[in-house]
């Protein structure tokens, strides 16, 4: 008998044209190139011990159940933990129970909240550069994305380095994007790709639109303990008259280093976590309870020390930051100019000036700077990350000579990046 195909069979048309990811892309690039891999936000050096061996004595000396089924909406222990954590940061109590929900990393968190707060037409306003999820998610559930991008102040002294903060909102611009069918706006801070760590002032104000327009905030906060000095994260949450129409997300992937333990969360008011539950509790129904359980230990752990050095809280951004630095001299060494991020695993440089030593003629994709890309993968041995993939279709233009790396590695690997980078323009 034949497979079923034709028409019937084809991918809904909710889902637009999204067809393969950049992720499914360049992992496949890496596996045919083998290039250092300063693509994909995660580390290459293992988690810290203490964190790894609490999963052990979960799973070796636990109690027996917890290889079992845990409660579907979070596992007891990491919701009163995470309970007792925001509660501090956000300045209210959080209630354990209907006021968090544990999900399938970060992604699982994001899917829910626009899954369960999305009607047909309802519109949600993307900032770009945004996290590539976003947009396909909006589409499929039947929302409309609208497009907002940052961009670089015109006064920024072009000589001088810039960093993620020099990239802003126009206030106007924004507020034309706000009218009656806007559901909700998602904010990323500290924001993947560029870094920018918004500021109490420009969440002030997309605060007070949201209250204007009676509109949701969905604040993505996955790099929340990842910012570097001088800038500090602020929790939109926290703001006046901001907990009841926001939506929070976070994850122990960033915090702790384990990216593959997919254990995310959502925090906000009950009324509007409940369409959240609604969505996971038929979709994932429940994560896995050995990892909730260390997440929980390891979390209750770091907040006996929020203010030592010794903490994950602190340690992170310290230790991310010389990583940073060694990268962005790196590039500038090499002509380009990277935008010093202020949060976050990533540098996004501008490689403009090298547009003329390159040949990118026997790359055929669309976007320029995915010509560059695979042109740096495949001849010089370096896998970043085109920016153009974080920008709608109107806007890819402005990420056309952009190119995204990873710098929480190992030394070795950003040794190994440097070394490729100064050999290729030395021979040019």
């Amino acid at each position: 008998m034949a497979s079923p195909s034709g028409e019937k069979f084809k991918l809904p048309g909710r889902f637009g044209n999204i067809g393969n990811s950049v992720w499914n892309e360049f992992t496949q690039l890496a596996i045919e190139h083998r290039p250092v891999h300063l693509a994909q936000g995660f580390p290459d050096f293992p988690a810290p011990k203490h964190v790894t061996q609490t999963l052990e004595d979960v799973v070796v000396n636990g109690n027996p159940l917890l290889q079992q089924y845990t409660r579907g909406f979070g596992h007891p222990k990491l919701v009163r933990t995470l309970s007792k954590l925001y509660s501090k940061l956000i300045g209210r109590e959080i209630d354990a129970f209907s006021e968090i929900l544990i999900t399938c990393g970060a992604y699982g968190a994001l899917f829910s909240c626009i899954e369960g707060h999305t009607n047909p037409g309802d519109e949600f306003i993307i900032i770009e550069p945004f996290f590539d999820s976003y947009e396909p998610t909006i589409s499929a559930a039947g929302g409309k994305p609208v497009y907002i991008p940052l961009r670089p102040k015109p006064n920024n002294d072009s000589d001088g380095p810039m960093t993620s903060a020099d990239w802003v909102l126009d206030p106007d611009e924004l507020a034309s994007k706000f009218n009656s069918k806007t559901k909700a706006i998602i904010v990323n801070t500290p924001l993947n790709p560029i870094g920018k760590v918004f500021s109490v002032e420009e969440l002030t104000v997309i605060a007070n639109l949201c209250k204007k327009w009676n509109t949701l905030c969905i604040s993505d906060e996955v790099y929340e303990w990842i910012t570097y000095q001088p800038s500090k994260h602020v929790r939109i949450a926290s703001l006046p008259d901001m907990w009841k129409r926001t939506i929070t997300i976070g994850t122990a992937g960033k915090t702790l280093g384990v990216t593959g333990w997919k254990v995310g969360w959502a925090y906000g008011p009950a009324n509007l976590l409940e369409n959240l539950r609604i969505v996971a509790q038929n979709c994932v129904n429940s994560c896995a309870t050995p990892l909730q359980e260390a997440v929980a230990r390891c979390l209750e752990l770091e907040m006996t020390r929020m203010d030592s050095a010794d903490s994950i809280f602190k340690k992170n951004a310290s230790n991310y930051e010389s990583k940073r630095d060694f990268l962005v001299n790196t590039l500038t060494q090499i002509g380009m100019k990277p935008i010093i991020p202020e949060g976050g695993y990533f540098i996004v440089a501008d490689w403009s000036s090298l547009e003329s030593s390159v040949d990118l003629s026997k790359e055929t994709d669309k976007y320029k700077d995915f010509r560059f890309a695979k042109y740096l993968t495949k001849n010089v041995g370096l896998l970043g990350i085109p920016p153009s993939a974080f920008y709608s279709e109107p806007n890819k233009q402005l990420a056309s000579t952009l190119i995204r790396f990873c710098f929480v590695k190992e030394e070795e690997t950003l040794q190994k990046a440097a070394k490729i980078l100064h050999d290729w323009r030395t021979q040019k």
